[in-house]
């Protein structure tokens, strides 16, 4: 029992903090709205429209701001207090939601209108992600980062299996415009907890005088870097090709698989529940010992479910499916969050997990387009199947390239956890 108890307690580690706290109870609730919101919109777009090039454009129009934005985001976190940051883009995606809803339930809605605020999300998305991203070490510190991190992604992924599911029930039985107004309401959760918050304000490095110089720096020592260069072209790599799968999920639902959106909800929260046990897993961890392998065969594996996947036409063995791929995807993503972030000094810190958000998000829209664009040609299995062979080369190559650079990355992690006194285990190995 206390052997258990210890696991638990390593496993929540990050808890301990208080701040850490107030951040993670006040998550589960609104990243449950907002794979309610997901969901819904897609749904919403498809019932408009059957079409799976404006699905991959919705998509295109939500993301790509994250793409060109981003880097900004990156040198403001960088430069400001990052705490202020999140609360204000916190605040404006509330307001987004709840508009989305009274256009949705007074029935004047648009796929213009929804890709409006799909833009203007994104915008708010590229310069709360690099800013959430860097603040996890002011809330925890670096000796428990690596446990905060995957803690966060099972609280993503937790909602992806909660939220879908509840969105599908309530898209069948009121509307797309009840979820929309559920996100908005959830925020409140996430706001409370920032603002309840006591913190101690991070020395920051004084920056250039000249904004452009300030930015160029995160681009300079990411591409000098080899391995936080492999790590993020890789993530782009499973983003641009692998990633979009879940755009073209109403597809398989409605037209494959007949089965509706109650289905889309069970397909995208079988997902959910494969990337909150990848979360897990990690989270039990203790070091950094072995992830660099982990990436390249979580890749590997990410890309090989596709395949299977896109072969189904049985709706229950779809869903299964989606349980090994959501895990694989996880495995892959918080690795190389860690990863990178146990490399990255901390006056770098933003404009890094910038290009890190421009990877893991940013390069989402451009395949969410390429997606919608190859399943109105070639149809939704042939581009998925696609997609998930040549993130299976690229797992492949990146295996390949690990010797080279694990010494390099073992210097950069002794390097920081010198810096910050952590103690969280050897390299990448």
């Amino acid at each position: 029992m206390n052997g258990a108890g210890s696991r638990w307690r390593g496993v929540l580690r990050s808890l301990e903090h208080r701040n850490y706290q107030l951040f993670f109870g006040g998550q589960p609730i609104s990243l449950t709205g907002t794979w309610m919101q997901n969901v819904a919109q897609s749904w919403l777009v498809y019932s408009l429209t059957k079409s799976s090039l404006l699905l991959g454009l919705v998509g295109f129009a939500g993301q790509i701001p994250v793409f060109l934005i981003a880097p900004l985001g990156g040198a403001l976190a960088d430069r400001v207090n990052r705490h202020r940051v999140i609360v204000a883009t916190q605040s404006a995606m509330m307001v987004l939601a709840f508009v989305l809803s009274w256009l949705t339930l007074a029935g004047t809605v648009q796929v213009w209108h929804i890709m409006v605020l799909a833009s203007l999300l994104g915008v708010a998305n590229a310069f709360d992600i690099p800013a959430r991203q860097a603040f996890v070490v002011e809330m925890v510190g670096k000796a428990d980062l690596t446990n905060a991190i995957a803690l966060n992604s099972s609280l993503f992924n937790g909602a992806r299996i909660v939220g879908p599911a509840v969105a599908g029930v309530l898209v069948a039985a009121i509307g797309e415009g009840w979820c929309f107004f559920a996100n908005g309401v959830s925020y409140i959760a996430v706001i409370v907890g920032l603002l309840l918050m006591r913190l101690v304000p991070p020395r920051r490095c004084p920056a250039p005088a000249s904004a452009f110089a300030h930015l160029a720096g995160g681009f300079r020592y990411a591409a000098r870097t080899r391995p936080i260069r492999a790590i993020l072209l890789l993530l782009g790599s499973v983003s641009l090709l692998g990633m979009p799968y879940a755009v073209l999920m109403p597809v398989f639902a409605g037209q494959i698989l007949h089965s509706g959106a109650r289905g889309l909800g069970i397909l995208m929260g079988a997902s959910g529940i494969g990337a909150f046990l990848g979360a897990m897993t990690l989270a039990a961890r203790q070091g950094l010992r072995g992830l660099g392998g982990w990436i390249s065969n979580a890749t590997i594996g990410f890309g090989a479910g596709l395949i299977v996947f896109s072969l189904s036409r049985w709706f229950w063995v779809s869903a299964a499916l989606m349980i090994p791929v959501g895990f694989a995807f996880l495995v892959q993503m918080a690795s190389s969050n860690t990863l990178i972030q146990s490399m990255v000094p901390d006056e770098l810190r933003g404009r890094v997990m910038a290009l890190y958000s421009m990877m893991f998000m940013g390069m989402a829209p451009l395949g969410a387009l390429g997606a919608g664009v190859a399943a109105s040609r070639l149809g939704a299995p042939l581009a998925v199947a696609i997609g998930g062979a040549i993130c299976c080369a690229a797992g492949v190559v990146f295996r390949l390239q690990l010797g080279g650079f694990r010494a390099e990355a073992r210097e950069l992690i002794a390097a920081q956890q010198m810096a910050g006194g952590d103690a969280t285990g050897s390299g990448p190995a």
